[in-house]
């Protein structure tokens, strides 16, 4: 265990969690084994107050992240990472996994989302979140966010540039704002999923 890096103390626990469920575990299951052994790297609170779930819920993927990492440098294993399952898999070589950029890695491993994001915050995440689920046009937001007319003809590459252009733009080491990048980073990972 290393005391100076808290985080890789939670890697390490989450690693035996994960060997002990071959078929993968679910975020809440992982949390509710972490407190079940008194682990004291996440909040020991109700995860009702939603400042609390986020904290939580960030401090478990940053960790996660993390782990994965770690085992892609070793190149001992594979860890599939989404909020229904988690999953520890087999070194697959040759995976390029990841060397693509990934945002969410990207937001989970910067520790300034953590200490920097309030409560309003997390209400416009779960606002968002559940716009989307009921039925939200995701594709139609991101584009409008992009400035980007859906009528015409788009590809990745036309994407891309864009949202390079506004990553350079709203970078917060160039003034810009934490929560638009955020948005801008969301929006590039729904329009990948269409024209990727």
């Amino acid at each position: 265990m290393n005391d100076l890096n808290p985080a890789l103390d939670l890697a390490e626990q989450l690693h035996e969690l994960l060997r002990e469920a071959p078929a993968g575990i679910s975020e809440f299951h992982l949390i509710q084994q972490l407190k079940a052994r008194h682990s004291t790297h996440i909040p020991h609170l109700e995860l009702a107050d939603k400042l609390v779930l986020f904290r939580t819920h960030f401090l478990l993927f940053n960790a996660l992240y993390v782990l994965r990492d770690r085992l892609w440098q070793q190149q001992s294993a594979h860890l599939e990472i989404g909020p229904l399952c988690v999953q520890l898999q087999l070194w697959r070589p040759g995976s390029n996994a990841l060397a693509e950029h990934d945002p969410l890695r990207d937001y989970y491993l910067n520790l300034q989302h953590l200490r920097e994001t309030t409560e309003d915050d997390v209400e416009k995440l779960l606002a968002s979140f559940w716009t989307r689920m009921q039925g939200g046009d995701e594709k139609r937001a991101a584009l409008e966010l992009f400035e980007l007319n859906g009528d015409q003809p788009l590809n990745l590459a036309t994407i891309k540039l864009r949202y390079r252009q506004l990553v350079s733009q709203h970078h917060p080491d160039r003034g810009g704002s934490t929560s638009r990048l955020q948005s801008i980073n969301l929006a590039m990972e729904i329009l990948q999923r269409y024209y990727g």
